[in-house]
């Protein structure tokens, strides 16, 4: 992998490169990055999926590597706005005084301590302010709101001053929402975020596809609009106390906000834009964009008075924009955009979001790397390909120049490891089929003396398991997503060493447990995408009238993706053992069954529940060896 990327920078060309678990890509990619830098002064950007893969890759393998190597680049470590203090937000908020309970208070009291301590200001450091605290957007920044220059505290500002420290850097680590969020400002000639550099690694890169339509679209959420509001009342408190009617402005859009959000009806769906057209969402939304305009025709006459109150006038001027946007759309169809964009709405417990989202980024994004300055482009993940084919990953994001390479895991997979795919188990569509998997699966997991995920493909079969295992599973302590935050769930299952875990999604990626903590990991079905989500069904459409199968040319790649991430859970050293077992009957039964299996790591096979019994109890013994000594 090395020498690969060496070639590659030496030529100034980009490359995609599959590496499976246990290859130590991280080092793969860091030797020749830094020995570029080192003989030929060639600045590095490493993009990783999260901002916990960042700290592990700036604070643990980035100084290993310095120190083996006996090279001392200039690093830094460069994360979005909202990772920040921001002390004049801080001090804006004490003196308003506005929170919503006495909590926040005590742990804004406890912030302001930290930040007398802090030199980064990285508000993750902050261990008295958790992940989900309602506090963060009382001191923080956004693009919308923060004051640049003009602000007060600029001088002592933490943004900027990482932002410096990247610019002066050899190495800049960021994520890939960062990463994207700089080159689509770029392309829309706004400014830039990072530094310009001779080579970019996009590490977790089969994320980066999903990020950018995120980016390529437009969006407005309820939470920028009430974020506006209160920015707006902040101001109004401070800067503008002689204009009461500024504050009723507030509210009327509060109000509106809030109706239109009622009538979008339940929680947690997303759904096509023509299918929510009632007449009274069509009111709502005339109603919003109606207090939103009044609400900036106030702020127009203050605009002058503070760069705070010019920031919000400027921002309430881009929601109406959007408004406008999406409200003259309501009798159009996706045909009048011929399918390069699909309008569509998400709905949350307390919130909204309406979005239009390219089905198509490929143009978008190579023009946006043609605009960095990179010469040099390396994508690398575990699962960037389908049997060893790169077509899907390339065509999406417009890579088809790169080289490409895989590398498969040096893991000895056929002595580790066991791949299980039960007997006798009714289609996936039949309503006995959670049962059917579950009854067969249980014996597995009594017999299995270290920890089991059970990976789910929806929430209410993920429930119902729960239901009927808390009381089967006496002797095993069953966690199930949502009882806790991931990072203390993943602590508490590791710790645990003989646990049952039951997740979705978000735990099919990301989630290293090592050694007999996890020797079984379950997938109830294939992970297909649900065909009515909107851009899934965009994209299904669009393949149709282009004359492409979608089912094996859109659905089938992307659920293999998905089940190498979470067949990925399994195996994660050379020593790790266990059984991974694919409830799934259309592996066998369907052809298509043998895409998924030839894209899986080459473990043994059996479809006899005894002889996974047998192989359990051996780990079991092998256990038992290795507590005594």
């Amino acid at each position: 992998m090395a020498h690969a990327i060496e070639s590659v920078l030496e030529s100034d060309e980009s490359i995609c490169i599959e590496a499976g678990t246990g290859t130590g890509k991280t080092f793969g990619y860091l030797v020749p990055a830094l020995k570029a830098w080192y003989l030929n002064d060639k600045k590095v950007i490493v993009s990783t999926g999260t901002k916990n893969l960042q700290d592990q890759l700036f604070y643990r393998d980035l100084p290993n590597m310095r120190d083996a190597l006996g090279m001392s680049p200039k690093t830094a470590l460069l994360k979005g706005r909202n990772n920040y203090l921001c002390s004049y937000r801080m001090d804006q908020s004490l003196d308003s005084g506005q929170f919503q309970s006495r909590s926040m208070v005590d742990t804004l009291a406890k912030v302001k301590a930290w930040a007398g301590q802090t030199k980064s200001g990285d508000l993750t450091q902050c261990k008295d302010l958790a992940d989900n605290d309602p506090l963060w957007p009382y001191v923080t920044s956004t693009n919308d709101n923060c004051l640049g220059v003009e602000c007060p505290d600029f001088a002592d500002c933490y943004v900027a001053k990482a932002r410096q420290k990247a610019t002066a850097a050899d190495v800049v680590v960021v994520n890939h929402h960062l990463l994207l969020a700089d080159m689509v400002l770029k392309d829309d000639g706004f400014g830039e975020l990072l530094p310009d550099a001779d080579t970019v690694i996009v590490d977790e890169a089969h994320q980066l596809t999903d990020i950018a339509h995120a980016f390529y679209g437009q969006r407005l959420t309820s939470r920028q609009l009430m974020e506006l509001c209160r920015d707006t009342e902040l101001e109004a408190l401070t800067t503008a106390k002689d204009d009461r009617q500024l504050s009723v402005a507030v509210r009327r859009v509060e109000g509106a906000v809030n109706e239109v959000r009622l009538q979008l009806g339940e929680a947690a769906k997303k759904i096509n834009w023509q299918l929510i057209a009632t007449p009274s969402l069509q009111s709502a939304l005339k109603e919003l964009e109606k207090e939103v305009l009044a609400l900036c025709e106030r702020l127009e006459r203050h605009a002058s008075r503070s760069k705070g109150l010019d920031s919000c006038h400027r921002r309430c001027e881009e929601s109406l924009q959007a408004l406008a946007l999406f409200n003259s759309t309501f009798n159009q169809s996706n045909d009048d955009k011929a399918y390069a964009a699909v309008r569509w709405v998400e709905t949350y417990r307390n919130g909204f979001a309406v979005l239009e989202t390219p089905l198509n980024v490929s143009e978008s994004f190579s023009r946006s790397r043609k605009e960095h300055a990179a010469r040099s482009w390396i994508f690398t993940s575990a699962t960037l390909t389908q049997a060893d084919d790169f077509s899907l990953f390339k065509d999406e994001l417009g890579l088809s120049e790169a080289r490409d390479l895989v590398l498969p895991s040096p893991f000895d997979y056929d002595s580790q490891a066991i791949l299980h795919i039960p007997r006798s188990l009714p289609d996936p569509r039949d309503r006995t089929y959670v049962d059917s998997w579950q009854k067969q699966v249980l014996p597995l997991v009594k017999a299995n003396p270290g920890g089991t995920f059970v990976l789910f493909t929806s929430y209410a079969a993920l429930n119902k398991v729960k239901e009927l295992w808390q009381e089967k599973l006496d002797d095993k302590t069953v966690f199930a997503q949502g009882d806790l935050p991931k990072n203390e769930l993943i602590e508490q299952f590791r710790d645990a060493g003989n646990a049952v875990l039951l997740a979705t999604s978000s735990f099919w990626e990301g989630v290293d447990v090592k050694g007999d903590a996890l020797s079984l990991v379950v997938i109830d079905k294939l992970p297909f995408s649900a065909p009515d989500e909107p851009l899934i069904e965009a994209k299904i459409q669009a393949a149709r009238k282009s004359g492409k199968n979608p089912f094996f040319d859109i659905q089938i790649p992307e659920a293999i993706i998905a089940l190498k991430q979470g067949a990925g859970r399994l195996i994660r050293d050379y020593d790790d053992k266990g059984v991974l077992v694919l409830c799934d009957p259309r592996l066998i039964a369907n052809k298509y069954g043998q895409k998924f299996l030839k894209s899986l790591p080459p473990m043994k096979r059996t479809r006899e529940q005894a002889v996974v019994i047998e192989f359990l109890k051996k780990l079991s013994e092998n256990i038992l060896v290795d507590s005594n000594g």
